[in-house]
């Protein structure tokens, strides 16, 4: 059996196991056009994906708060009409891994930004439930539990509450969040450069790959 150096492992979702850019991309055009804001081109996308969409709707089209509010709640109704699932792919190889950790008895979690059901949801669509001890991702409001320092340590509980040795975390992310996130819980950071990030963001993440094989040889020696 591998050794690895972590006794259990969290992972990002977007950007991180899955590309779900396509949809993301068309719903906020949808948004941002009905509340009469310029719709980001695809290459803007890197300041969406990753942060909460609250946050971002303030941050990139300059909504107040409580306009934020109802922008969320209008992305969230076209998320839901859509499918949640609809136009995700995985990651080359990050399936294989999920499974190969699992195999070698290293427990998993999700802590995702996205809102918990979406994750779920996603796990279950592409068969990847019986990997993850437990998926964790932000409230429905994305205000309760919403932040990376948050999800992670929520994940960190979750996976104690089943009995988990989680003295040797580490957290697999695309975006400074998950950097920052992992660092104020004391949780080092391996930062995956096919997601939605600048190529800066991973600066001060403990390990930077860009392959799947990279990542492999990190989490199972």
């Amino acid at each position: 059996m591998p050794l690895s150096p972590y006794s259990c492992v969290l992972w990002d979702v977007d950007g991180t196991i899955v590309d779900a850019s396509v949809g993301i991309l068309r719903r906020l055009n949808v948004a941002l056009t009905h509340f009469g804001r310029p719709a980001p081109t695809r290459e803007e996308l890197i300041h969406w994906i990753g942060p909460p969409m609250f946050d971002s709707f303030q941050a990139q089209a300059g909504m107040t708060p409580e306009q934020a509010t109802e922008a969320v709640s209008f992305y969230r109704t076209l998320g839901k009409a859509d499918g949640y699932t609809t136009d995700i792919a995985t990651y080359v190889g990050v399936p294989e891994i999920l499974r190969d950790v699992h195999a070698a008895g290293i427990p998993q979690a999700t802590a995702s930004s996205k809102p918990e059901i979406q994750v779920d949801a996603i796990v279950d669509f592409l068969e990847l439930r019986p990997y993850f001890v437990t998926t964790v991702g932000a409230t429905p409001d994305e205000a309760t539990l919403a932040t990376k320092t948050d999800i992670v340590a929520e994940a960190l509980r979750r996976l104690a509450a089943h009995g988990i040795d989680i003295s040797r975390p580490v957290l697999i992310g695309d975006r400074h969040h998950d950097v920052e996130g992992g660092a104020a819980n004391d949780v080092p950071v391996i930062f995956v450069d096919w997601g939605f990030s600048d190529s800066h963001e991973g600066d001060d993440a403990a390990y930077r790959v860009s392959t799947a094989d990279e990542l492999r040889s990190l989490l199972l020696g």
